[in-house]
């Protein structure tokens, strides 16, 4: 428990403009508190505060450290403080009244009370491997969004054109509504048709160059980081840049078994009566459980091994659903030993 190591917690609610702090001692008493500029000069103030007023053995329980709390968590670091990540309240959690000075007490007195705390991820390489996931999810769900809208103008499109349209393959059509052009012959509604094509299809061809840039950074940036976890059968460039970022750095994660917590693919006792089972466990970060699941699914497909163990469980009577989730349990294990020898990381 944290308050049998330290003296006293200081709890961070972090907003993008301020940052409330409040300093609490082992017992969960409240000593002071202070509201801060989220800069850098107010991070310093913050410093100087709990100096004073939290002498001795002390941690930093900080909300969004991935977020609005990142500066504030960077600074702390480098200072040599103990920064402890908390998740925000949820809205049952917030009943008894909600403000800023409360949040930051909240903060303090969970991480006084969590047997199971968690470090901030770490900034450098994993940050630019988080950048470069979000921003190719990002171009695309955009160009899925753009291809969307061209079939759909396709088919209200007028037969002249639907015609000519309607039955090439969505790579075909984006090349030929690209190279398509109004003219002054046209009807109106066939020229405003037809430059909303053109233009829907080149923004659709543009977000397929920047998806494959990104992508081919991450490659890039993988390799260099983790190759042994790269050259894991059916682990892509996107999953184990997912799964680099989830896990960010030896020692944040205290056992295979809190990897896969993290994961959502630790069993779930579901037994009752004469039933003895395990269900499904869906919490956890569910983009890094998505990367598992991608990464069994390829390999129920097309790995020996993998194929080999789908048929035996089969023939024990497993779903397809329980089989899935013992062999997502037994990758988190595989992956967590894995990034545990990487020197890099």
């Amino acid at each position: 428990m944290l308050a049998d190591e330290v003296d006293f917690v200081i709890g961070v609610d972090t907003h993008k403009d301020s940052h409330s702090a409040a300093v609490v001692n082992a017992t969960g008493g409240v000593v002071a508190g202070l509201e801060a500029v989220a800069c850098e000069s107010g991070y310093r103030r913050l410093l100087n505060y709990a100096r004073v007023h939290a002498t001795g053995r002390r941690a930093w329980a900080v909300e969004g450290t991935g977020s609005y709390g990142s500066g504030l968590s960077v600074f702390l670091q480098g200072q040599g403080e103990r920064v402890i990540e908390i998740e925000r309240p949820r809205r049952a959690a917030r009943q008894k009244g909600k403000s800023d000075k409360l949040d930051a007490i909240r903060a303090a007195r969970e991480a006084l009370a969590d047997d199971k705390l968690v470090t901030p991820r770490q900034r450098g390489q994993r940050e630019a491997l988080r950048v470069l996931l979000t921003t190719r999810e990002g171009a695309m769900r955009a160009r899925t969004a753009a291809l969307c809208q061209l079939h759909a103008l396709v088919i209200g499109a007028p037969e002249e054109l639907r015609g000519r349209l309607r039955h090439l393959s969505t790579d075909q059509l984006v090349r030929r509504c690209s190279h398509l052009r109004r003219h002054a012959r046209q009807c109106l509604e066939l020229q405003v048709l037809t430059q909303a094509l053109s233009s829907v299809a080149r923004r659709a061809e543009a977000l397929h160059v920047e998806a494959v840039a990104y992508e081919r950074d991450l490659v890039q940036l993988v390799n260099a980081l983790a190759p042994t976890l790269a050259a894991e059968p059916g682990i892509g460039p996107i999953c184990a840049a997912q799964i680099l970022c989830a896990w960010s750095h030896r020692g944040r994660l205290r056992s295979n078994a809190a990897f896969a917590a993290l994961a959502g693919v630790a069993p779930i006792q579901a037994s009752s009566g004469q039933v003895v089972r395990h269900r499904l466990n869906r919490g956890g970060d569910r983009q890094l459980n998505r990367a598992l699941h991608t990464i069994v699914i390829w390999r129920t497909n097309f790995h020996a091994e993998s194929k080999a163990y789908l048929a035996r469980r089969r023939q024990e009577g497993k779903s397809d659903r329980e089989i899935r989730r013992c062999l997502k349990r037994h990758l988190a294990r595989r992956i967590f030993h894995l990034l545990q020898g990487v020197d890099s990381l």
